[in-house]
C-alpha cells in the first residue's frame, strides 16, 4: 500500500509551517529548543520539571488511593515480603505488583543512601509517577515523530506535559502515570510497524526494536494494572484489521517470540501470588475490581458523555485546539496516520463512556493520540474556522481566571488567609491565557498554544506549589502525625475512632487500631503512652465507655479539618491515657 507523493498525509513526514510573525521571542525560543532531537528532549524534560515539581514534595498524602498504594508499599518494605500486597492486615489484591515494586525500589534506595525516615516520606512514593509522567511526555514526542515533524512532535509532547490530568497524576503515588508510559510506548512501536507497512516497505529483515519495545511495554502494563493495556492495544489492532481487511503487518511484531518474552516477564509474580493466595488475587482483581466497574463502583457511576465534558478541563490547554482540529481529523480518517490514531482513540473511549464507573484518569492513555492528531491538523493549517469552535479559544483565559477565583476563595474559607503569595503568579497565568486568546488565528495557533503552556506552568506553581500545601485543614492526618511525632513517651500506641482514612495509617504507624468510640476507650485503658483519636461523631460513645470502665485520660489536643474523601468537616480530639502513679 504505497502513498501518493502529492498528497500530504498523517504519517508521511511534512515540512514545518512557519507561523506568522515567527520572529517573536517566544516562537524563536521554541525554534531554538527544538532544532535538534537532543535539544527537544532536554527542553521537554525542563518543561516537565517546571510543570510537575511544584507541590510534589510539600503536599501531604491524598486520600484515598494514593495513601493506600503508599501504605501497602511501606508494609512491603517493612516486612521484606515483595510478593504479597497488604494494607494493615487486609489483603490488597485490586492491582498487580508493578507499582509497589517501583515505589519500594525508590524507598529502599533512599534508605540505603542514608535518608532519615525514608519510609514515611510520601514524595518518595511519588517518584515512579513523576518518572512515568516525564517518560510518557518523551514517548509522546517519539511516537509523534512517526506522524509529524520534529517541531510538531515537540508541540504534541508539550500539550501532554501541560495538560491538567497528567499534572495531577504526576503528583500522586498511583499507577496511572506509569500506565500512560507503557501504553504510549506500545502504541508508538505499533505505529512505526503499521505505517511502514502502509508505505509499502518490505524489509528482508524487519528490525527487532519495535517488537522488543512493544512486548516489553505490554508486560509492564500488565504488571501495573492487569489486562487494561490489552484493551487499548487489542481494540486498536482489531479496528485496523477490520478497516484494512488485513493483519499482515502485525506479523512484523514477531508475535510468537514477543508473547513468549511477555510471559517470561509477567508469569513469575502471578505464579508466586497464586501459590501464596490461591484464587483470591484473581477473584479480587478481576471480579472484585475490574468487572465491578461495569456497574457504579464506589459511587463513581455517571452517564455516557461525562468524559467528553471533562475533556475540556482535563486536556487544557490543548483542548481548544483539539476541538478546532476535530473536523479536519475526521475528514482525514482514512489516511494511514489518522486512521491509526483514531483506532487508538475512539474504540477505547467508547468503552469508557459506556461503562458506568467513571473516573477522569481512565482516559489518560488516549490523550497522546489526541495531541498528535491536533498537531497534525495545526501543521497543515486546517484548523476549523467555525465561529463556535474558535470562540473556544477563550478557554485559555477562562481556566486560569476560574482557577484563581477558586484557589483564593478556597484558601479564605479553609485557612482565613487569602493566599497573597500566589496572587502575582495567578495574575501572570491569566495574562498569558488572555494573550493566547486574543492573538489566536489560524496562522498563530502555535504561538497561542505556547502562551497557554506558560499559563499552565504559572498555574502549577501557584496552585500546587503555594495554595494546596497551605490548605492544612484539608490534611488532618498530617496534623495528627505531626503532633504525635513529638509525643514525650517512647513507642506510643495509637487507635482511631470515626476517622479511618488511609493517610492516617501512613502518617502514623501500620499498627494503628481503627475502631469505634467504645473500642478507643478500651484501648486507652490497656496501658500508658497510648493515644486515641476520636472524631466528634464518636465522642459520645467514647465518653460513655470511659466512664463505665473508670478510665482516666487527658485531652491532649483537638484538630479541626475537612475530610475530602467524605466531603464533610471533621473534628478530631486526641486523648492520652494517664501514666500510672
Amino acid at each position: 500500500m504505497v502513498e501518493t507523493v502529492n498528497v500530504r498525509r498523517f504519517g508521511a513526514g511534512q515540512q514545518p509551517v512557519k507561523p506568522a510573525h515567527s520572529s517573536r521571542r517566544l516562537v524563536l525560543a521554541f525554534e531554538f529548543a527544538t532544532a535538534t532531537h537532543g535539544r527537544a528532549v532536554l527542553f521537554l524534560i525542563l518543561c516537565c520539571l517546571i510543570l510537575f515539581l511544584p507541590g510534589f514534595f510539600a503536599t501531604p498524602p491524598i486520600d484515598r488511593d494514593e495513601a493506600r498504594f503508599a501504605q501497602a508499599t511501606r508494609q512491603m518494605v517493612e516486612s521484606g515480603d515483595f510478593v504479597d500486597i497488604r494494607f494493615q492486615d487486609d489483603v490488597r489484591y485490586k492491582k498487580p505488583v508493578g507499582i509497589y515494586w517501583l515505589q519500594a525500589a525508590v524507598v529502599e534506595t533512599a534508605s540505603a543512601l542514608g535518608m532519615p525516615r525514608a519510609q514515611a516520606r510520601i514524595w518518595l512514593y511519588r517518584v515512579p509517577s513523576l518518572i512515568g509522567a516525564i517518560g510518557a511526555v518523551l514517548l509522546t514526542y517519539w511516537t509523534a515523530l512517526a506522524f509529524v515533524t520534529r517541531r510538531g512532535a515537540a508541540l504534541a509532547a508539550l500539550m501532554m506535559a501541560s495538560c491538567v490530568l497528567l499534572g495531577v497524576e504526576a503528583r500522586l503515588a498511583k499507577t496511572d502515570a506509569m500506565l500512560l508510559l507503557t501504553v504510549t510506548a506500545a502504541m508508538g512501536a505499533l505505529a512505526r510497524v503499521y505505517l511502514s507497512w502502509q508505505r509499502g516497505e518490505d524489509p528482508a529483515h524487519p528490525p527487532w526494536s519495535a517488537p522488543v519495545i512493544f512486548w516489553t511495554a505490554l508486560a509492564g502494563g500488565i504488571l501495573l494494572k492487569g489486562p487494561l493495556i490489552l484493551m487499548f492495544v487489542g481494540l486498536a489492532i482489531a479496528v485496523l484489521a477490520a478497516l484494512d481487511r488485513s493483519l499482515e503487518w502485525f506479523a512484523r511484531m514477531r508475535p510468537v517470540w514477543g508473547l513468549m518474552w511477555c510471559l517470561v516477564l509477567v508469569l513469575p509474580w502471578f505464579v508466586l501470588i497464586f501459590l501464596r493466595a490461591g484464587e483470591t488475587f484473581f477473584a479480587d482483581s478481576v471480579g472484585g475490581d475490574m468487572l465491578s466497574k461495569l456497574g457504579a463502583q464506589e459511587s463513581h457511576g455517571a452517564p455516557p458523555g461525562l468524559y467528553l465534558v471533562l475533556f475540556w478541563i482535563t486536556f487544557w490547554p490543548g483542548a481548544p485546539l483539539a476541538g478546532m482540529a476535530a473536523p479536519a481529523v475526521w475528514r482525514a480518517r482514512r489516511e494511514p496516520g489518522a486512521q491509526f490514531l483514531l483506532a487508538w482513540l475512539i474504540p477505547s473511549w467508547i468503552v469508557f463512556e459506556v461503562v458506568l464507573t467513571k473516573l477522569p484518569h481512565y482516559v489518560l492513555p488516549l490523550y497522546p493520540a489526541i495531541a498528535i492528531l491536533t498537531v497534525g491538523a495545526l501543521e497543515r493549517r486546517v484548523l476549523s474556522r467555525s465561529i463556535w469552535l474558535i470562540r473556544g479559544s477563550a478557554w485559555w483565559f477562562a481556566i486560569p481566571a476560574i482557577t484563581a477565583v477558586i484557589a483564593v476563595a478556597g484558601a479564605i474559607k479553609l485557612t482565613h488567609q487569602p493566599a497573597f503569595p500566589a496572587w502575582p503568579i495567578l495574575a501572570g497565568a491569566m495574562i498569558f491565557g488572555l494573550v493566547a486568546w486574543w492573538m489566536f488565528e489560524d496562522s498563530r495557533a502555535e504561538r497561542s498554544l505556547l502562551n497557554a503552556v506558560i499559563a499552565a506552568m504559572l498555574l502549577a506553581i501557584a496552585v500546587y506549589g503555594l495554595v494546596v500545601p497551605s490548605l492544612r485543614p484539608l490534611f488532618p492526618s498530617a496534623e495528627v502525625g505531626y503532633l504525635l511525632r513529638y509525643a514525650n513517651c517512647p513507642g506510643p500506641k495509637l487507635a482511631s475512632a470515626g476517622y479511618h482514612e488511609p493517610s492516617l495509617v501512613f502518617l502514623t504507624h501500620t499498627s494503628i487500631v481503627l475502631t469505634d468510640g467504645s473500642g478507643a476507650a478500651d484501648f486507652l485503658g490497656q496501658g500508658p503512652c497510648r493515644f486515641a483519636l476520636v472524631e466528634a461523631r464518636s465522642e459520645r460513645n467514647f465518653v460513655q465507655r470511659a466512664d463505665a470502665i473508670g478510665l482516666r485520660y487527658n485531652a491532649a489536643a483537638r484538630i479541626d479539618g475537612y475530610n475530602i474523601s467524605q466531603g464533610r468537616p471533621i473534628s478530631i480530639a486526641i486523648y492520652r491515657s494517664e501514666d500510672p502513679q
